[in-house]
C-alpha cells in the first residue's frame, strides 16, 4: 500500500458545513473511492488556519488518480468548491506530502 497525504484548505466560515458535507458523504463518492483503490481515508482539520490533511491508502496512485475523471468526483467537487480553495475545475488545491517517516 501507498500512504497519500495532501493538505487542502478551507474558507474559515466553512469549517462545519465541510465536516457536515463529509459526515453525509454521498454513497456514490464512497463508492467511487473504493473502487479506485482509497482505504483507510481519513481527513483532519486545524481549525486555526484552515489547513486540512488528508491521509489515505492506495495500491496504485496512477490507478487512484483516475477517479478525477469520473462525473462524481466533478460533482463532489463543484458541491465543495464554496468552502475551499479550488483550481478552475474545481478540484481542490492540494499541497501534496512526501513521506519522511513511519512506524508500524
Amino acid at each position: 500500500m501507498i500512504r497519500m497525504g495532501q493538505v487542502m484548505y478551507l474558507h474559515k466560515d466553512a469549517y462545519v458545513e465541510y465536516e457536515k458535507r463529509h459526515a453525509e458523504l454521498w454513497p456514490e463518492m464512497k463508492a467511487a473511492l473504493k473502487q479506485y483503490g482509497a482505504t483507510n481515508y481519513s481527513i483532519f482539520l486545524n481549525k486555526l488556519n484552515g489547513q486540512t490533511f488528508a491521509y489515505l491508502e492506495v495500491p496504485d496512485i496512477m490507478t487512484y488518480n483516475k477517479i478525477a475523471e469520473t462525473d462524481i468526483c466533478k460533482k463532489w467537487w463543484q458541491y465543495m468548491e464554496p468552502l475551499m480553495d479550488t483550481n478552475e475545475d474545481n478540484s481542490p488545491v492540494t499541497t501534496d506530502l512526501t513521506e519522511v517517516f513511519h512506524l508500524d
